[in-house]
């Protein structure tokens, strides 16, 4: 069955617009896993642009769901996450110029690397995933280095400017479904999804996850986070009709 993990990132976005405290990504998590989420994502990044320390530290000690850490690859991100010990962790590339992630991590380019990166992790039992393209060699890499997860970046396929564009992303991320499944890797999907293109994996079997945050925050400020919450589960639950 499909969970919904809800990233609340773009709420701590709009407190540190004003340096204030407020709205606080606590209470927006709070509320979404009231709503039927069931995770909570944050990505501390380097710049410290949105989540800070201490968010992640606070939805540690009261989620009553589970959550997700997404963070470079870098020492300081996983002294951090050791310390805090989230339900799981998902490494992705991070640039400082770059808005949002632009795409997937290059695990060919760093295999032996990553597998060692992980093994901490798999000391204290906390899962792990590799945010990636849609890519076949990056998918058998990622199974090398021995993650439990990959999240496939489904950002290419939400971007595409016309159906022939879109359908060829889409089936792209079919296949690597697939191919992770066969290799024996959980397979959730993130980036870009909201309330329209997300209909097209209704029939797709074997995604664990989806990991979803702008498009829900940003129904939210029409509808309130636990509306925009609720309506994404129902899409999601549907799936299984």
């Amino acid at each position: 069955m499909p969970r919904l993990c809800v990233n609340v990132d773009h709420v701590a976005t709009l407190r540190q617009a004003r340096l204030g405290i407020e709205p606080d990504p606590l209470t927006a998590a709070h509320m979404a896993e009231i709503a039927g989420a069931s995770g909570i994502i944050v990505h501390l990044r380097e710049d410290r642009r949105h989540i800070q320390d201490q968010d992640v530290y606070n939805l540690k000690q009261s989620l009553k769901t589970h959550l997700h850490l997404e963070m470079a690859a870098t020492p300081e991100m996983q002294q951090i996450a050791l310390r805090i010990e989230p339900y799981m962790i998902c490494l992705v590339p991070e640039k400082r110029q770059e808005l949002t992630t632009e795409g997937g991590l290059n695990c060919l380019a760093q295999t032996e690397h990553l597998k060692k990166y992980l093994l901490p992790f798999k000391e204290k039992k906390i899962l792990t995933s590799l945010f990636i393209d849609a890519d076949i060699e990056q998918i058998k890499a990622a199974q090398q280095i021995g993650t439990d997860y990959i999240e496939i970046h489904t950002g290419h396929y939400a971007d595409a400017s016309c159906y022939t564009e879109q359908k060829k992303e889409f089936d792209r991320i079919l296949k690597a479904i697939e191919y992770a499944k066969s290799l024996g890797l959980k397979v959730n999907l993130g980036h870009g999804l909201n309330y329209h293109n997300i209909l097209a994996f209704a029939k797709v079997r074997g995604i664990e996850e989806y990991s979803i945050g702008h498009s829900i925050i940003s129904r939210a400020i029409y509808v309130g986070i636990s509306k925009a919450v609720e309506q994404m589960v129902q899409i999601i639950n549907k799936f299984l009709d």
